[in-house]
Order: structure tokens, then C-alpha cells, then sequence
């Protein structure tokens, strides 16, 4: 059901890939509440991709652009504008790539190379996507913009790797750039922590469905799947939050508040009986 909170609003998405990426169902949803809206990714991952299916659903121009790139981003905001007619109201950032993730490069064994490109993919894009689009006074005031992050920017979950550096990267550039820009054109940033999702980013997270069951037997509300994050993504975009900002809000159901449910204390007392039983096979090592 619409609601009509993005009426009279324009907007542009980062990272839409295909069906399972949260900013392809953000983007549905921005143009179901009214948005006009632009799409943009890298030239390789519209050919790999099927956003031109979803350009088709949302009336949407597609703009190729690579966020590490300022002169792509110019670019961007320059014909962005052009096709709006002026300035926007909202910016998406589903950005998150870490070579040293798809390599299988373990957190003590990382490639340094690798881990500046994970940094320059997944965080620093978003500073220079927030700059670009200030210097050239491309926002309207009371403007909005999102990025997604993780709870590994602040807990340590085994298999996220370097892109736990990036995630706390991203959500201190949303702190302080929303003092800068709210301070002077009341724009607000905050960022989004997602529960994890089946997203084509987040399936090269090592054993990513054992942190989905997990996550999913912790929460009191289950996981936030992807269509349940665009909508709380609409609704920092819509006035209804115009004084939220500088804030990492968890969409997650409640995991980041957990210390341990029943279910979860269940399934870990199962896994020691089991281990037990294994163990008294088997000689002990004191022996």
C-alpha cells in the first residue's frame, strides 16, 4: 500500500544490481510513493546486471557511473540534474565490495591493495558522492541521504573480513558530514544497519546463511529482509524524519540488542551435546 510520502521528490540510487539487491526493491518502492528517480552503477555491472529491467518499471534513466570516480560523479549529478530540472531531495549509497572477501584472504593475511579497494569501494565512495554533490548545490534543503551498513562496524563476526573496517569507515563519514551539511543546508545522513541479507554483495561473506540462521534464531522479530529495509529507507527519505540524522539505525529485529535467546541458547546446547557425545568416542588429549 502507497502512501505518497516521496510525492513531488527526486532522487538518485547507488548499487542496484538485480532483483535481490536491497536499492533495486528501494527503488520500486521510491517510485510506488510518488519519487522520480535516477539509477546508477558501473558500466560493468549494468552489463552484468539487469537494471534496465528495473529503469523499465521505474520510468528510470540509467546513468553510468563509478562511484570511486569524481569525474564520474560530476557527471552524474551534472545530467542527474538535467533530467530533474533542477535539484534533488534524497541519495542512496548500497555500495560494498572487498576483493580480499572474494580472493578468500583471511583478516590477518590481507592484500593492502586489495583492502585500499575495499575502503575506496565501499566507504570512501560515499564521502565523494556527499562532496561532489555539495560543492555543486545539487541538494534541496531538508534533503536526505542513506547509506547501508552493518553491525560488524562495531561487533566482530568472523568472515566479514576488511569490509567490517569499511562499514565503520562509512558510518563515521555520515556522522560528520551530517554536521556539515545539516549545519548548512539541513540536509540529513544517517546510515542503515541491516540484518544480513541474501543480497549478490553479501553471498561472498564467508558462511553467510550459518549468519543468517543465527541472526534470524537472536532477533525477536526475525531478520529485516530486503523489501522491509527499502521501505525504512523510503521513510528517511520522507519528511516524516526531517530530524533524524547522524545516526546508524538498526533494521535487524532487534539483534543488535540481544545477548542471547532461548532459541539460539538451544541450538548452541545441541551443538556441545553433539560434541560430547563425539568426544567420549575418542580418547581426551590428557590421556
Amino acid at each position: 500500500m502507497a502512501y505518497g510520502l516521496l510525492k513531488g521528490k527526486k532522487g538518485i540510487i547507488f548499487g542496484a544490481l538485480n532483483e535481490h539487491s536491497i536499492a533495486w526493491k528501494a527503488a520500486l518502492t521510491a517510485v510506488e510513493e510518488g519519487a522520480d528517480i535516477v539509477l546508477t552503477n558501473t558500466a560493468v555491472s549494468i552489463r552484468m546486471g539487469t537494471i534496465d529491467e528495473l529503469a523499465k518499471a521505474c520510468n528510470a534513466p540509467v546513468i553510468p557511473a563509478d562511484a570511486t570516480s569524481v569525474a564520474d560523479l560530476e557527471n552524474l549529478v551534472d545530467k542527474a540534474m538535467t533530467h530533474f530540472g533542477g535539484k534533488f531531495d534524497f541519495l542512496l549509497h548500497s555500495i560494498g565490495m572487498s576483493p580480499n572477501v572474494r580472493k578468500g584472504r583471511r583478516y590477518d593475511d590481507l592484500d593492502y591493495d586489495f583492502l585500499q579497494k575495499t575502503l575506496d569501494i565501499s566507504a570512501i565512495s560515499f564521502h565523494k558522492m556527499i562532496q561532489v554533490t555539495r560543492k555543486k548545490d545539487a541538494m534541496n534543503d531538508w534533503g536526505s541521504i542513506v547509506a547501508l551498513s552493518y553491525i560488524a562496524a562495531q561487533r566482530t563476526l568472523y568472515g566479514y573480513n576488511d569490509m567490517a573496517d569499511a562499514k565503520a569507515l562509512l558510518e563515521s563519514i555520515a556522522r560528520s558530514f551530517g554536521y556539515i551539511y545539516g549545519r548548512e543546508k539541513h540536509i540529513r545522513i544517517n546510515t542503515i544497519s541491516q540484518s544480513p541479507t541474501a543480497t549478490t554483495a553479501g553471498s561472498g561473506v564467508l558462511g553467510l546463511g550459518d549468519l543468517m540462521n543465527f541472526a534470524e534464531k537472536m532477533s525477536p522479530l526475525g531478520n529485516a529482509t530486503a523489501d522491509e529495509c527499502a521501505g525504512y529507507i523510503i521513510a528517511l527519505f520522507s519528511d516524516l524524519t526531517r530530524k533524524v540524522t547522524m545516526q546508524n539505525l538498526y533494521h535487524d529485529g532487534g539483534f543488535s540488542s540481544m545477548g542471547m535467546s532461548r532459541r539460539a541458547m538451544r541450538l548452541y546446547e545441541k551443538g556441545l551435546r553433539f560434541e560430547d557425545v563425539i568426544l567420549n568416542n575418542l580418547p581426551s588429549e590428557e590421556e
